[in-house]
């Protein structure tokens, strides 16, 4: 009698635990996983030694969006996020990636603009950054400085 109880116990205890075995064990979602679009990142050579834009292209393949943060870079201790809306730039505080979506920085679009740069980068020149986000962990660019009128192509990773 007391075996078919232990027994009993048992077989409830593993009927219970199954369920939350096998939803432990199940699919999870995928984290956010941003990545630069191989190409995309570019800063035009600015005009004076006050400001810089930067534009670049981010994937999200993960399963969760994601919100970038905060952007550093060795040329200002300031870099903001800025919209464009009806031909003027407009300050927001972060920028999100959707789920298995992209997150695009160009002229005339969303971008970072670099404020009291400590130096004037030129063309040639890389600029470093380092992307932070709600969610993932950081993403370092290497950024080309390229001329003031670049246009990049649609080759390049621009979408």
């Amino acid at each position: 009698m007391i075996r078919r109880r232990a027994a009993r116990a048992t077989a409830l205890t593993l009927a219970l635990a199954a369920p939350l075995a096998a939803g432990a064990c199940g699919t999870a979602d995928a984290p956010p996983a941003p990545g630069a679009v191989e190409g995309s990142a570019y800063m035009p050579e600015p005009v004076t030694g006050k400001m810089a834009a930067g534009y670049f292209t981010l994937t999200n393949d993960g399963d969760e969006p994601d919100t970038l943060t905060a952007v550093t870079s060795d040329v200002s201790d300031d870099v903001q996020f800025h919209r464009t809306v009806d031909n003027r730039m407009e300050r927001v505080e972060s920028f999100g990636i959707p789920a298995h979506g992209e997150l695009a920085l160009s002229r005339g679009g969303n971008h970072l603009m670099f404020m009291g740069l400590e130096r004037k980068p030129s063309k040639g020149d890389t600029v470093r950054l380092e992307l932070h986000f709600e969610k993932s962990e950081p993403l370092t660019l290497e950024v080309p400085v390229e001329a003031t009128n670049h246009q990049p192509s649609a080759a390049a990773g621009q979408r």
